[in-house]
């Protein structure tokens, strides 16, 4: 049946709101091009969006015609602010961002693993407050959580997981509590730069993707067809615990040493870096910067040997080899179940290995399995968690700031 006049007004709304988002500020001459929608109807729904409170002239661009420049719309950025969360185990990063997007203020602030539950969550609250109000936001609209661990789909809160902080888990009861506007939610970390490199990073030109997170465990998100699969309990991507060869036992319902963890964790590649006679002070700098420090040094060595100016065997770049293999025997498990075409390295570690580590695996799984995969590395540096955060935020506070027909009159 064709849709009632109300129907189509509300989505043609939606539509130009969608654009708006995306594109950034237009006129009514380009949200017409982009939508193919008629000039009459294109004016009616700019009036009633801005009669609504949801976009507003923002400029003026001159066009290739005689007459006055045509207007600029763009969405109301004030509207909201949102804030976004990175939650990792030794500390939390905290931005603030109007309803564009445009970041207004960020902070973070380390948390030791020596500081108690109670005192771990008031340090990030209170520094979730205090960016707030450096951005002037006198309330946050939507929070967004990026945190390691599984989210239970059906309560949307972290599960009890063994060898992640307890504060963790508090910190968003907590956070809800100290900011009732806010509605605040917890998504998986994997999950959240997996959305960030699709939008932003180095996977914009592929539907189907799986993100590969090297950092101080091993985790994956599996984004098919456009979309991100979570699983039917939220575990779709705990590579950790898949069983690979090179390991000593195999990994429990509790415990995920044995498995993937076991080759390709922080841990592991500092343990690696060991066997090939590599100094590491991993007491003095933590396991995750140790691990980035060993792999960024030995990336370092191969563009020496690469160029000619490193005469004679380099351990580093033996070590290098070696963690390509293990990542491989991890990245070729994933590549028979889900042909994902393309495999993105992220996390700290995948970061610090950059193109050259990439290459590397690349070229052992082409060894490992007869389907055609590209590996490629981050382009977003640290901040993919933080920008997947945001993202989702946008998204949630949008969708409720401009329900259907929304802008309707």
């Amino acid at each position: 049946m064709p849709a009632s006049p109300s129907t189509a007004r509300a989505i043609n709304d939606r539509l130009a709101l969608r654009l708006l988002q995306q594109e950034g500020p237009l006129t009514a001459g380009r949200l017409k091009q982009l939508t193919g929608l008629s000039r009459p109807t294109v004016a009616d729904l700019v009036e009633r969006l801005t009669a609504a409170g949801l976009i507003a002239v923002v400029g003026e661009a001159g066009e290739q015609r005689r007459g006055p420049n045509a207007k600029v719309y763009g969405i109301v950025a004030d509207r909201a602010h949102l804030a976004a969360l990175d939650v990792r185990t030794e500390g939390v990063a905290v931005l603030v961002a109007d309803l564009v997007g445009r970041v207004l203020a960020e902070a973070s602030v380390p948390i030791g693993g020596e500081a108690g539950t109670g005192p771990a969550v008031e340090q990030a609250v209170t520094l979730v407050e205090r960016v707030a109000k450096e951005a002037g936001a006198d309330r946050l609209h939507t929070v967004g959580i990026g945190a390691p661990g599984l989210i239970d789909p059906a309560s949307g809160e972290l599960r009890h997981s063994t060898g992640l902080p307890e504060w963790h888990r508090r910190l968003v009861a907590t956070l809800q509590e100290r900011l009732p506007e806010a509605r605040v939610s917890v998504e998986n970390e994997t999950n959240l730069a997996a959305l960030a490199e699709q939008r932003d990073g180095a996977a914009r030109d592929r539907h189907t993707f799986v993100l590969l997170w090297l950092g101080h465990g091993t985790g994956a998100a599996v984004v098919l067809d456009g979309a991100l699969r979570r699983g039917a309990s939220g575990g779709t991507g705990e590579i950790g615990f898949l069983p690979v060869p090179g390991t000593a036992a195999l990994p429990s319902s509790t415990d995920c040493e044995g498995g993937f963890h076991s080759l390709a964790s922080a841990a592991a590649v500092v343990a690696l870096a060991a066997e090939f006679g590599i100094p590491v002070a991993e007491s003095e700098v933590g396991v995750v910067r140790a691990a980035v420090g060993v792999v960024r040094g030995a990336v370092a060595q191969a563009g020496q040997q690469q160029a000619g100016s490193l005469d004679g065997p380099a351990p580093a770049v033996a070590f290098l080899d070696a963690l390509a293999g293990r990542i491989a025997v991890g990245v070729a498990s994933v590549v028979a179940v889900l042909d994902p075409g393309c495999v993105v390295l992220g996390g700290e570690v995948g970061r610090a290995g950059g193109v050259e580590l990439a290459r590397r695996v690349r070229d052992r799984l082409a060894r490992m399995t007869p389907l055609p995969t590209e590996v490629r590395a981050t382009t977003l540096g640290g901040g993919a968690v933080l920008r997947g955060a945001l993202l989702t935020a946008r998204e949630r506070a949008q969708e409720e700031l401009f329900p259907p027909g929304s802008g309707r009159g």
